[in-house]
């Protein structure tokens, strides 16, 4: 039995947004979608999620305006956060955060930067040089000391954040 997406007699913002972003895998996609993920072939090749799942996730975020299906390269469409979409950053950010404290071993797999200075950015979302708030568009993502060899797929996005990369910059067309 599915269960509904809805939280019925809740009418708390935090119950409104689990029905967005609430979802296994959701919030992997919009976390994808930050670091230039924007074709379906890649979500679906990074995350292993199937197919039907994906599609499914995809509509959810796009008829929330989350994400928009945009022109691609031919006559391909793909996928970009919205402003909307891009307002989650804290939230991805924080529980990654979370994440690394408490269930990373050998320290963060991926290391958020200040594009201007390549510092780290803090928890907070401040650079820890010059102690900016760092908007999403100037963050660079790198490999942290949590990533062995050998650790990651050979899928292209994987390929793609081995090296610094720029947060909602494509990683392909």
């Amino acid at each position: 039995m599915t269960l509904p997406r809805d939280y019925t007699g809740q009418s708390c913002s935090l119950a409104r947004s689990l029905e967005v972003v609430g979802e296994r895998w959701t919030l992997l996609i919009v976390r994808d979608a930050f670091y230039g993920v924007r074709r379906f072939g890649d979500f679906a090749a990074h995350l292993g999620v199937p197919r039907a799942v994906l599609t499914d996730r995809l509509t959810t975020l796009t008829g929330a305006d989350v994400l928009a299906r945009v022109p691609g390269t031919g006559r391909r469409e793909v996928y970009e956060l919205t402003p909307k979409g891009v307002s989650l950053w804290p939230a991805v950010r924080a529980l990654t955060v979370w994440g690394d404290e408490h269930y990373a071993t050998g320290g963060p797999r991926r290391i958020f930067r200040h594009a201007a200075d390549d510092a780290p950015i803090a928890a907070d979302g401040r650079c820890t040089r010059c102690d900016t708030a760092v908007e999403v568009r100037d963050i660079l993502v790198t490999p942290g000391p949590g990533l062995g060899p050998g650790d990651e797929d050979d899928d292209p996005v994987t390929v793609a954040l081995s090296r610094p990369h720029r947060l909602l910059q494509p990683l392909r067309g």
